[in-house]
This record gives C-alpha cells, sequence and structure tokens, in this order.
C-alpha cells in the first residue's frame, strides 16, 4: 500500500506551532481493515472522485464518532488520511482545499422547500497538488494522507471538513467506473458532495446557488462517510495526573500527595480535576479510582 500526501505549504509552520504533548488517532468505520467499497453514482464519492475535473465534499463527524477526543484538552486536528482503491490507468492531477469547521449540529439543514443546505465552509487549513499516475497503483488499496495546519477542536462538537479538489485540465478525469472509495457501514447522510467539469465548489460557493444542494447542481445529498483516520494532538488527558501518557495507579499516588501537600515530579491541575469541581480533593480520588477500576467517568 502507497500512501500519497498533498504538498502543503504550511508544513514548516505546523512543526513550529504545534505545542501538544501527545498524539492520538481515532478510526471513523473500520479503516484499518476496511471491505466497502463504494460502486454506485459518482455524485455520490467522499472525499472526491476522479470522473470529474471539479469536486467538492463536506463531512459532518459528529461527536459519537470522535468520543476517543473525551476528557482531552487542548486537543488540534492535524492528519486526515482517507483510503481507496483503484484499477485506472490515468495520470491524475488534482489542486486540493481543506477547511475545518467545529459545528453544534449533526447533519445538514433542510430549507422550507426541502433543499439540503452547505455548511459555509469554516476555516482555510491546508491546500495542496496530488499528483499521481494511477497505473502505478493498479489493483491496490490507496491511502489520501492530508497534513492540515493544527485546529483547535473542542470534543463534544461536530467537525465539518469541506475539501475541495480542481484539476488544472478540466479533461484531466478517469474514463471508466475503476476507482472507489472505501465506505462506512451505515453512515449515511452526514456527506454531500458537489461534482462539475467546468466549475468549482469554490466558485459554486460564490454563486447564488449556495447553499442548496440539488441533483440538478451535480449534488449527491445522502452520502455515506468515507472510512477516515483522523490524527490529533492534545496536551492532557483526564487522569494523567503525572503527565506520563498512562492513566494508572501512579496517577493516584501522586493526586493523593499533591492533596497532602508533598512535592511531586509533575503534576497536571487541569487532568487532577477528575469530578468537574473547582477543587481538587478526595472527591477527584475516588472518581480517578473509579475510572481505573470500570473504565468509566
Amino acid at each position: 500500500m502507497k500512501k500519497y500526501y498533498m504538498i502543503l505549504a504550511a508544513i514548516a509552520a505546523v512543526a513550529m506551532t504545534a505545542q501538544a504533548q501527545f498524539l492520538g488517532w481515532l478510526e471513523v468505520g473500520d479503516y484499518y481493515n476496511p471491505t466497502e467499497l463504494y460502486n454506485g453514482s459518482y455524485f455520490d464519492m467522499a472525499p472526491t472522485n476522479f470522473y470529474l475535473a471539479h469536486t467538492g465534499v463536506q463531512m459532518i463527524y459528529t461527536p459519537d464518532l470522535l468520543t476517543d477526543m473525551e476528557h482531552k484538552g487542548g486537543v488540534e486536528v492535524k492528519y486526515l488520511n482517507f483510503k481507496y482503491y483503484s484499477e485506472s490507468f490515468e495520470e491524475i492531477v488534482r489542486n486540493a482545499k481543506v477547511y475545518l469547521q467545529e459545528i453544534d449540529a449533526t447533519e445538514f439543514a433542510i430549507n422550507d422547500a426541502g433543499v439540503k443546505q452547505f455548511f459555509d465552509f469554516g476555516e482555510f487549513v491546508a491546500e495542496g497538488r496530488y499528483d499521481i499516475d494511477l497505473l502505478e497503483c493498479y489493483g491496490e488499496d490507496q491511502i489520501l494522507a492530508v497534513e492540515v495546519e493544527p485546529f483547535s477542536f473542542t470534543p463534544g462538537k461536530s467537525l465539518l471538513v469541506t475539501i475541495v479538489f480542481d484539476a488544472e485540465d478540466d479533461d484531466n478525469c478517469t474514463m471508466g467506473s475503476d476507482y472507489a472509495p472505501f465506505y462506512t457501514s451505515g453512515i449515511r447522510g452526514q456527506a454531500m458532495t458537489y461534482t462539475d467539469n467546468w466549475t468549482s465548489f469554490i466558485d459554486y460557493a460564490e454563486g447564488d446557488d449556495f447553499p442548496n444542494a440539488t441533483a440538478m447542481l451535480g449534488c449527491g445529498t445522502n452520502t455515506e462517510l468515507p472510512v477516515t483516520e483522523i490524527g490529533y494532538t492534545y496536551e492532557w488527558m483526564l487522569g494523567d495526573v503525572n503527565g506520563d501518557g498512562l492513566i494508572n495507579v501512579g496517577d493516584v499516588t501522586t493526586l493523593i500527595a499533591h492533596i497532602l501537600g508533598n512535592e511531586v515530579d509533575k503534576f497536571v491541575i487541569e487532568a487532577a480535576n477528575c469530578d468537574g469541581q473547582s477543587v481538587i480533593n478526595v472527591a477527584d480520588v475516588t472518581v480517578l479510582i473509579h475510572y481505573i477500576l470500570n473504565g468509566e467517568w
């Protein structure tokens, strides 16, 4: 399996500004062992298809899909990875732009006429070039890996991902149904797509038809999420009182020592506030021990 990165101008800035201590990964769908390939209309392919020169997608990752981020502080999204399978011979070039936004909604809005609505694009976090001879990876699973500028995210919110793919040449398209992304099982309606051979999703978003999404406008409105791997950094994890990346009896010992006024090597006060109250005391010890024994807060 090969992995193709989009070349990002902001990579150097990411390295200098990232301050988080830990890196976490979560999967949406069966990312590590995917089996379900999309075999329907190109209108509904996410995060992109190569049949048309211009595509766009919006995907809503709801809080229930992002539970690995819960009970963590200073969360910043940094990586988005997708998988697809290819039996194409074409050489494909796509320029891509990525936008992220945290939202309260868990689904797309519908106007009074029953038409689904796209969201505004959110914060611009990456742009790059995807340039690949698909013959080189014929018959193989591939990874489309995107690194973005660190995006501050609040656990408990939904993550809206907008990705725009544009060919440099309107004729730069695949010729047959020989490319397919891997999909989640049953997570339908949390993605919407845009497809056109002449007009970019960005141009469409600046026109009078936006935010309406209809088949006449080249939109797929009931799309399943692609399998996704989300990489994120975080500064502390609830219960990791001694800041070693683990939650165990060592954290209980550190917490008790702090409460008794003894000096400890490292004490993460945010992680120690296990019961969510305004003071650190024996109640936090009780909650922490319960988590260690039962695996739930």
